[in-house]
């Protein structure tokens, strides 16, 4: 193990998934409700008592951090019920030791009633909650198990979670539908109270031979692009269409995480999402067994680290597997990623959507640059000019008036 000493700021992420890959919805294009496969029929999807107090335990002791987060995904994380997460804060408060806890739950909101609002507010939890935009849209993919829609609840879902003044957010997964009503989604999100928005990209490659259809990048054998995954200039327009109108009337009143980790590209910060930093491997998964994972999107029996029942959670953040795999979203760029223009915004995305291959036929592409490289071309002049505002300690807001004098400027030529 090769870990840090102690006076240099130790950090980690890792996702919690207490109730495994278990969810009452079955969403046409979830890469993890086939994550059940790994663990075999009538298996008990339950993070129990002990398991949970030693993550708890051991996140909170292997970072030095005075601020600790933990975030709470599924599945379905609410099905555990109410209870279970007054029990996550009574442990947390047991092993708090002085720093401050900061708790953020993913939800589809089907479940949540005036008692979940009540217990988010008293216990400060920021809810993210999944929608994919109006009715007609949400509901192509994001239906119950028998293919019942479930806009309705999820809508319900969301009024109780203002009507208890919950912070919340939304995340909308960008798939090949709803990427053709770019505002039809953003409006629709400001109407429906969104003041911070996430548009997660669905990309997803499927081969049919396998345990798990929905494979890993580096999988060799025959496979396909899922019909729900979005295309990548079709994603790249749907960014570009978002960020004219929020570029132009929404800047300081709603936030986009993209434009938002854009804007610290060009500022020249360490990007704070992972899928566009320059290396990753700090943002871990563990599943309700204790099993730790790499990440995410590579919950692989390659890729799994460990179970925290069976060794430290620090020894797996630190371990040489780990720091290999967040080590080599850089090594493995390809030629053509490393002269492109935009490289300091996109530094080749996730790893896990880089399975195509360049113009001069070297592996490692990803299947999104299209897109990406359209929309950080596009918004470069906007991004220097708010970078430079802040820089002279003005709000970046002051791009709206910009645009307007230029407008104004060649209306009146």
């Amino acid at each position: 193990m090769s870990r840090p000493p102690d006076n240099i700021l130790k950090y980690f992420q890792v996702m919690a998934k207490p109730a495994g890959p278990k969810c009452n919805l079955s969403c046409s294009y979830c890469f993890y409700l086939e994550k059940e496969n790994l663990y075999g029929e009538n298996h008990d999807f339950f993070m129990s008592v002990d398991t949970l107090d030693s993550f708890i335990k051991q996140k909170i002791h292997g970072q030095n951090s005075s601020i600790i987060s933990f975030a709470w995904q599924g599945g379905e994380p609410a099905l555990l019920g109410v209870d279970y997460y007054r029990k996550v804060v009574e442990l947390q408060k047991k092993y708090a030791g002085g720093k401050l806890i900061e708790n953020g739950f993913q939800t589809n909101g089907i479940l949540l009633n005036d008692e979940w609002c009540s217990f988010f507010r008293e216990n400060n939890f920021l809810v993210g909650i999944s929608i994919d935009g109006p009715e007609e849209l949400h509901n192509i993919y994001r239906v119950y198990k028998g293919g019942q829609p479930s806009f309705d609840r999820v809508m319900k879902g969301l009024r109780l979670l203002k009507k208890h003044d919950v912070e919340f957010n939304t995340l909308t997964a960008v798939n090949r539908k709803n990427s053709q009503h770019p505002l039809k989604v953003y409006n629709f999100l400001k109407e429906a109270g969104s003041g911070y928005m996430q548009f997660i990209p669905v990309v997803e490659r499927a081969a049919q031979s396998e345990k798990l259809k929905l494979i890993p990048p580096d999988y060799k054998g025959n496979s396909e692009v899922s019909e729900w995954s979005v295309e990548p200039l079709q994603y790249g327009n749907f960014l570009c269409e978002i960020f004219n109108e929020w570029v132009t009337k929404d800047v300081g009143r709603y936030f986009v995480q993209t434009f938002d980790v854009a804007l610290e590209s060009w500022l020249g910060y360490q990007q704070s999402l992972c899928v566009f930093n320059e290396t990753c491997g700090k943002a871990l998964v563990i599943e309700h067994n204790g099993d730790v994972y790499s990440c995410d999107h590579y919950v692989y029996p390659e890729n799994k680290l460990g179970n925290i029942i069976e060794q430290p959670l620090e020894s797996m953040v630190y371990s040489e597997q780990q720091l290999e795999f967040g080590s080599s979203k850089k090594h493995k760029l390809p030629a053509y990623c490393l002269n492109c223009n935009v490289r300091i915004a996109c530094n080749g995305e996730c790893p896990k959507h880089r399975f195509n291959q360049t113009p001069e036929g070297e592996s490692g592409l990803n299947y999104l640059c299209a897109g990406y490289r359209k929309f950080f071309n596009h918004i470069d002049p906007y991004m220097k000019f708010m970078a430079n505002e802040l820089i002279n300690q003005r709000p970046a807001s002051n791009v709206m008036q910009f645009i307007r004098q230029k407008h104004l400027l060649i209306h009146n030529q």
